[in-house]
């Protein structure tokens, strides 16, 4: 069995590459590599988010996407109209994020499963119609974003400046959620996803618990939407469809579910497996689905959990 010193020394090596990125892609002059492992961290963001929910505290959201969606109209609304200020857009984010999610949660924690799955499903494609009957927005077509986010001396329309805020949010969330997990809160909801009746019989107030984490994962979610959009000079009702919210879904379980680095793991993975594939074959898909289920059923933990043999954390 694997200790959890080489787990720290796997994920640190990892972060280290992923750090020496800009480094490598500017000296061997592939700016696509920037714009690629930009992608890979901003989705492993939006990853993480959804992990905290699915991995931990055992919900599956199929709306999640839906933050993704309106961290990226926060950005575009707001450059439409001439705004740029990444502090007042990151505000407007948050908030947007945290009421959506509370009111939406809320009334999607009074149910479970199928039900859960479904109404979270439902709330985002009522987001995702209303986006696209904005027409003075672009409706269906998106809106193009002409200036990126400022953030004081900060200008997200570095290709590199972004890289490393990405990278910054990831490191933070990772660290975060390490911690978080171990904490009582993170106990509790580990508790909640093996047996919730139990830890209601304890005396814990299990939707309350449930609430938060699923406020934590919008509004980190949203944080990776703004980066996105960022990235793509583009808001896109695309940004917020329930297909986009099957592919975290991939990400988290190919990279671990309930393993803080797992997400990261993930969607490196699938991205990569996906650019692979794009290279060789017009019909990429229908080599990546095999792929992805072989990967599944031969590592039930995923990439991470496998490699470390039970001991991801």
């Amino acid at each position: 069995m694997i200790s959890n010193r080489l787990s720290a020394w796997v994920s640190g090596i990892l972060l280290l590459c992923l750090a020496l990125v800009p480094l490598y892609a500017n000296w061997s002059e592939e700016p696509f590599l920037l714009t690629f492992f930009t992608r890979v961290l901003i989705f492993s963001l939006a990853a993480l988010s959804l992990n905290l929910i699915l991995g931990f505290a055992g919900l599956v959201s199929f709306g999640h996407a839906l933050y993704m969606g309106l961290g990226a109209y926060s950005v575009g609304l707001l450059a439409f109209h001439g705004i740029d200020n990444g502090w007042l857009q990151l505000l407007i984010t948050i908030v947007a994020c945290a009421v959506v999610g509370a009111v939406t949660g809320f009334i999607s924690l009074r149910t479970s499963g199928i039900a859960f799955i479904m109404i979270t499903l439902a709330f985002a494609q009522m987001f995702f119609y209303l986006v696209i009957s904005m027409k003075q927005y672009g409706g269906d077509d998106g809106l193009s974003i002409a200036s990126r986010s400022q953030f004081g001396l900060l200008n997200l329309s570095s290709a590199t400046t972004l890289y490393y805020v990405a990278f910054a949010f990831v490191v933070a969330v990772l660290a975060w959620f390490n911690r978080l997990i171990q904490s009582p809160f993170g106990m509790v909801l580990s508790g909640c996803r093996m047996n919730e009746r139990r830890m209601k019989a304890l005396g814990f107030q299990t939707t309350r618990y449930k609430l938060t984490a699923y406020v934590i994962a919008c509004v980190l979610a949203g944080v990776a939407g703004l980066l996105y959009a960022n990235l793509t000079g583009y808001a896109s009702p695309a940004y917020m469809a329930w297909t986009l919210s099957g592919e975290l879904i991939v990400m988290v379980v190919l990279g671990g579910m309930g393993t803080v680095m797992g997400p990261l793991v993930g969607t490196l993975a699938l991205l990569s497996f996906e650019e692979v594939l794009k290279g060789m074959t017009d019909h990429w898909p229908i080599v990546l689905g095999p792929l992805i289920i072989l990967v599944v059923l031969t590592a039930r933990r995923g990439l991470y959990g496998y490699l470390l043999k039970g001991d991801a954390k």
